[in-house]
């Protein structure tokens, strides 16, 4: 009965296997792809539909979209929103979820209605474009971080994580003579990496990407993100990418430079995860047990 029940664990974890296998094939793919054409020839490009290596290395694709500070003003502003964005939004949910977490908050309840509505329903696009002018942010990078600085389901996450802590550390530290601040920032907060870890990832991936926004509130080319100029890239660049900087550089396909564009937006956010990832699993996973 026991070797049976081994071997059919045995067969399960063999299928298992084979199966994340292939789905790991079919994600990493892609990425494989699209990071050997970035430095393949247009010729080998448009003769090999899927190319995992290219026989011929060529970096005029890179040259094109590095030949201008341009390409580097917008990955160092990018940087800067990741970061700003980032510490603000950990800053905010942080100090939100603690008080929520203590269910003798005077008003804990209508306060977690009014927070739990905001799952369901927003403003909208123009109302929240209409209160970003009224506020003065247009053109503004905190028009990119202010309307987004709490996340609600990353709130709540961090709040059910908190209540998890036990209540004899803080009445034991209260004992000692500490504030709530000092146990927030000594007791609370060390205890809370994971969870803190992967929010922080969530956010700054976010940011990141931060397109339609940047869009809408930013008209200075000069502060657009990497991803706002790299699809002026694409979209232009068979004549440049509106930028005078550009005007006499040659031609160059727009085979090779979409995907190059992809790995210059893709490689930098992606180098963030190995330093998380010991967290990503456990955070996922802690504050999602109690409401």
């Amino acid at each position: 009965m026991v070797k049976k029940a081994r071997s059919e664990y045995l067969i399960f974890d063999m299928i298992n296997s084979i199966i994340l296998f292939i789905v790991a094939i079919v994600t990493i793919l892609p990425f494989v792809h699209i990071f050997a054409s970035s430095f393949a020839t247009v010729k080998e490009l448009l003769m090999r539909k899927v190319l995992i290596f290219p026989t011929q290395f060529s970096l005029e694709a890179y040259e094109y979209i590095f030949s201008t500070p341009t390409i580097t003003r917008s990955l160092l502003s990018t940087i800067y929103l990741t970061v700003t964005g980032t510490i603000v939004n950990l800053f905010f949910t942080v100090l939100t979820a603690y008080p929520l977490a203590h269910r003798n908050l005077p008003g804990r309840a209508p306060i977690m209605k009014m927070i739990t509505f905001t799952l369901m329903f927003g403003g909208g696009m123009i109302p929240t474009f209409l209160l970003v002018k009224g506020l003065g942010l247009i053109n503004s990078y905190w028009a990119l971080i202010l309307p987004g600085a709490i996340n609600t389901f990353n709130l709540i996450v961090v709040k059910n994580f908190f209540q998890q802590i036990p209540v004899e550390l803080e009445e034991s530290a209260k004992i000692d003579g500490c504030n709530d601040l000092f146990i927030l920032l000594r007791i609370v907060l060390p205890l809370s990496r994971p969870v803190l870890a992967t929010f922080a990832l969530f956010y700054s991936v976010g940011h990141w990407n931060s397109f339609f926004d940047a869009i809408l509130y930013l008209s200075d080319s000069k502060k657009w993100p990497i991803q706002v100029l790299l699809r002026q890239i694409v979209i232009l660049s068979e004549v440049g990418v509106g930028d005078p900087e550009y005007s006499e550089i040659r031609y160059i396909p727009p085979q090779t430079v979409s995907k190059a564009v992809i790995v210059v937006a893709t490689v930098p956010i992606l180098m963030v995860y190995p330093f998380l990832q010991k967290h990503f699993a456990k955070g996922m996973m802690l504050g999602s047990i109690k409401g």
